[in-house]
């Protein structure tokens, strides 16, 4: 029988190979460019760039400044920038400065953000954010369609938009009426 109980010995070695421990990056390092893996990256240090991964934890003393696109982010320190991830949590010790767009998100007591949060089904896709940017005579109606959904947002379905300041102009005129 010592066959059978060499029989596990190729499984366990397999197991490793699936996922490779995460790339850290040590907070006395500065990374000043874009980094991309389809590994997942944890990063103590300051990264001047955007960052594509699998799965990203910053650190509760990292800062980055640009975009970050992951399918798992967990923000503990700073992030000044774009984050799209299907699934962003940002802890009570987080910093974010700008848009939030996610498939599903939580944001503990005490984190700090300031920006827009959007929820999209396929929150990683750019193609679809770049292309109402290609024509241009067609952000014009969207001027005009803009108005007509301000109403709706004092009627509460603008909330999940981070319009609040616009929403209380809307809403103020209400009670008068």
């Amino acid at each position: 029988m010592p066959e059978s109980a060499m029989a596990p010995r190729p499984d366990t070695a397999a197991a490793p190979k699936a996922k490779p421990p995460a790339s850290v990056l040590s907070t006395d390092l500065t990374v000043t460019g874009n980094l991309k893996t389809t590994g997942d990256i944890q990063v103590e240090g300051t990264v001047e760039g955007d960052i594509n991964a699998h799965m990203l934890t910053v650190g509760e003393g990292a800062t980055i400044r640009g975009e970050v696109v992951a399918d798992d982010i967990v923000v503990n320190g700073r992030v000044v920038g774009r984050v799209r991830g299907l699934k962003v949590r940002l802890t009570s010790t987080a910093r974010v400065e700008g848009d939030i767009i996610h498939k599903t998100i939580a944001i503990e007591s005490g984190a700090h953000f300031e920006g827009s949060v959007q929820r999209q089904d396929d929150p990683l896709n750019t193609g679809a954010q770049r292309k109402p940017q290609q024509p241009q005579p067609a952000q014009r109606p969207a001027q005009q369609q803009q108005p007509a959904q301000k109403p709706a947002a004092a009627q509460g379905q603008g909330g999940q938009q981070g319009q609040g300041g616009q929403q209380t102009a809307q809403k103020a005129p209400a009670p008068k009426g």
